[in-house]
């Protein structure tokens, strides 16, 4: 069962690769969702009030990078190095595009394709970092659970320095 769950998905069947792959995108999008509202923009704090505020919490952003650093670390151990970008970073892109879009703001004042472009630079190098990790580890899981003991054929002990040669093929 655990090599079913934590395995790599390339010695999975096609439609259990595709239905791990929806899922998470779909978990991505669920999380984004739940956590921020649909309208981003500022608003005033109180009625003729000249301060904004915004209708996104700090619990909310922080739930929704957890979650995302997550699935993106869980996507990551299983799957290629591009699969987590599209598949967590994707979708909440997408949904804070189509809110942004949706709101529309008089044209001196839309400034949101920048903060759009910024936070998806930020979601995107997140997911980036999160995979890289859960790569390194995935790389050791293997390598030092495949019962080979060699590294490429020499018939030597498996030690610290194969292990870091394999880590770096994973790269």
């Amino acid at each position: 069962m655990t090599e079913k769950l934590l395995g790599p998905l390339r010695t999975r069947p096609w439609p259990e690769r595709w239905l791990t792959r929806v899922l998470g995108a779909a978990l991505s999008g669920a999380a984004y969702l739940l956590c921020l509202p649909w309208d981003l923009r500022n608003r005033p704090g109180e009625t003729g009030s000249v301060t904004e505020t915004t209708s996104v919490t700090v619990l909310g952003a922080v739930l929704l990078g957890v979650a995302l650093l997550l699935l993106a670390a869980y996507l990551g151990r299983r799957d290629a190095l591009a699969w987590p970008l599209l598949l967590v970073a994707g979708p909440p892109a997408a949904l804070m595009y189509l809110s942004f879009h949706s709101h529309p703001e008089p044209p001196d004042a839309a400034v949101w394709p920048l903060t759009w472009a910024f936070f998806t630079l930020v979601v995107a190098a997140g997911v980036l970092i999160a995979t890289a990790v859960a790569r390194r580890y995935r790389a050791a899981d293997w390598t030092s659970s495949s019962g080979s003991g060699d590294s490429g054929g020499s018939g030597d002990s498996w030690d610290s320095s194969d292990e870091a040669l394999s880590l770096a093929r994973w790269w």
